[in-house]
């Protein structure tokens, strides 16, 4: 049974190559990836807010952001030091911050990522 829960944009270029990443890594099996973009996926919010961010449940609470890729990354033990230091709330302000400018960014970067799959790379 899955620990954590996050959900994805299956939609987005960027975010499959990222989630199968992700999936590839988590090698337990501890977390349980929902594709948030699929009209069956289960929200625990308004779907367009789940999709402009995300997401994800540790613990029975909703994380988003850089909490949320924290949570993550303490559930697969290669990245697991990372997701520890985010809960330095230090740590995690810089992790927001940069969350925030890399989604002013996060348009061409997923025109980016659609090119390249179109490519076939």
């Amino acid at each position: 049974m899955a620990e954590l829960t996050v959900w994805h944009d299956g939609a987005c270029p960027l975010c499959r190559r990222e989630i199968a990443l992700m999936r590839r890594l988590d090698r337990r099996g501890a977390i349980r990836f929902i594709d948030a973009a699929s009209d069956d996926a289960s929200c625990p919010i308004d779907r367009a807010a789940l999709l402009a961010r995300f997401h994800a449940r540790e613990d029975g609470r909703l994380l988003s952001g850089a909490a949320a890729f924290a949570a993550m990354w303490r559930a697969i033990p290669l990245l697991r030091p990372l997701g520890l230091a985010a809960r330095n709330g230090y740590v995690l302000a810089g992790l927001e911050r940069a969350y925030i400018a890399f989604l002013r960014a996060r348009p061409m970067f997923q025109r980016l990522a659609q090119r390249f799959e179109s490519r076939g790379v």
